[in-house]
C-alpha cells in the first residue's frame, strides 16, 4: 500500500475470524501485529483482586497521560505518535487519520478516539474510497516499559462492527518481526459482544489463532460501553496477569505455551486504536449508530522501586 505519511501505515493478516493488525512504525521498517483469542475462549474471574492492589512496596509512575487540556487539542506529542492509512490485509473498513479531526481532548480530562462514517479528505482504502475515518495511536519512540502495572480507565463504544483496542507490542518490532517481537493485547472487544473483553499473547509458535487468551464478560447482561472500566494487566517476569475492575480473570505463565518461547521480557510500546470493521467483527450495519467513540480517561504504567 501506499503510505501516506513518513510515520505509519497500517495493515493486517487474515486469521481465522478474527485477524492481526500491520503497522509501518515511525523508525521501524516492518509490519506490526494486532490479535485476538480464538472465538469462544473464556476463564471464569478469580476471587482475588489484580496483582498491583496486593503487592508489597511502593510503586512509581514510569508513564501517565491523563489527558488534561482545552477541548478540541491533540494528545501530546510527547508521549504519543498517530498512524495514518487504511487497512488492507484485515478488511477494516476505516481510514486512520491525523490531526484532531478523530483523536481529541474533550476538556474535561479525556480523550475521545472518534468512528465516523465520512471522507472528507477523499481518502483512498484498500476497497475503493473509504467510508469511514477513525485513529490509532502508539507510544513507539517515546516510551516503553519492561514489566510493572500497565492500565487505563476508558468507556468503550458499541455497535456491529465497531472494533477498541489497548494493547502493546514488542520495540523489538523491526528487527525481529511478528510475532517473535510478542504482542499483549490487554483488552479488545466487538461489537457483537458488548459485555465481553478479550485479553490475548502473542509470541513465535501462538500467534493468530494460536494467540494464548480468555475473556471477561460482565455480569447481568451489562454491556462495557454503558460505564467507564479498568483494563489492566499485572506483568512480572514469567507471568502476565489481567484484570478488569480490579478483578483478576486470568494469569499467564511460559508453562502455557507448549514449549513455545516466553518473550515478553523485553521492552513494550503502547498503543491505542477504535477499528471499524474487519475479519473478526464484521462490517457495520443498518443495527450501528455512528459516530461512536472510545472515551479515555487515563493511560498509566507503575512499576515498583
Amino acid at each position: 500500500m501506499t503510505v501516506p505519511s513518513p510515520h505509519h501505515a497500517v495493515r493486517r493478516p487474515a486469521r481465522r475470524r478474527r485477524t492481526t493488525l500491520h503497522a509501518a512504525l515511525s523508525l521501524l521498517c516492518c509490519s506490526v501485529v494486532m490479535t485476538a483469542l480464538p472465538a469462544g475462549a473464556s476463564a471464569a474471574p478469580d476471587p482475588h483482586t489484580a496483582a498491583s492492589s496486593t503487592a508489597p512496596g511502593a510503586q512509581a509512575v514510569a508513564f501517565e497521560d491523563t489527558f488534561d487540556g482545552a477541548a478540541g487539542s491533540a494528545v501530546d506529542g510527547g508521549k504519543w505518535l498517530t498512524e495514518t492509512g487504511d487497512n488492507v490485509s484485515n478488511h477494516e473498513r476505516q481510514y486512520y487519520t491525523g490531526g484532531t479531526d478523530n483523536a481529541a481532548l474533550d476538556g474535561q480530562g479525556n480523550l475521545v478516539i472518534t468512528a465516523r462514517k465520512e471522507n472528507p479528505g477523499n481518502y483512498q482504502c484498500w476497497y475503493g474510497t473509504c467510508e469511514y475515518t477513525s485513529s490509532r495511536l502508539n507510544t513507539s519512540g517515546k516510551f516503553t516499559a519492561t514489566y510493572g502495572h500497565v492500565e487505563s480507565r476508558m468507556k468503550i463504544p458499541r455497535g456491529q462492527g465497531i472494533w477498541p483496542a489497548f494493547w502493546m507490542l514488542g520495540a523489538d518490532i523491526g528487527s525481529v518481526g511478528w510475532p517473535n517481537s510478542g504482542e499483549i493485547d490487554i483488552m479488545e472487544n466487538v461489537g457483537f459482544e458488548p459485555g465481553t473483553v478479550h485479553g490475548t499473547l502473542h509470541g513465535p509458535g501462538y500467534s493468530g489463532s494460536g494467540g494464548i487468551g480468555a475473556g471477561y464478560t460482565l455480569p447481568g447482561g451489562a454491556a462495557f460501553a454503558d460505564d467507564f472500566h479498568t483494563f489492566s494487566v499485572d506483568w512480572a517476569p514469567d507471568s502476565i496477569t489481567w484484570s478488569v475492575d480490579g478483578t483478576v480473570y486470568q494469569r499467564r505463565t511460559p508453562a502455557d505455551l507448549n514449549g513455545n518461547t516466553w518473550v515478553f521480557d523485553k521492552p513494550f510500546f503502547l498503543i491505542l486504536n477504535l477499528a471499524v470493521g474487519g475479519y473478526w467483527p464484521g462490517d457495520p450495519d443498518g443495527s450501528t449508530p455512528l459516530p461512536q467513540q472510545l472515551v479515555v480517561d487515563y493511560v498509566r504504567v507503575t512499576t515498583g522501586d
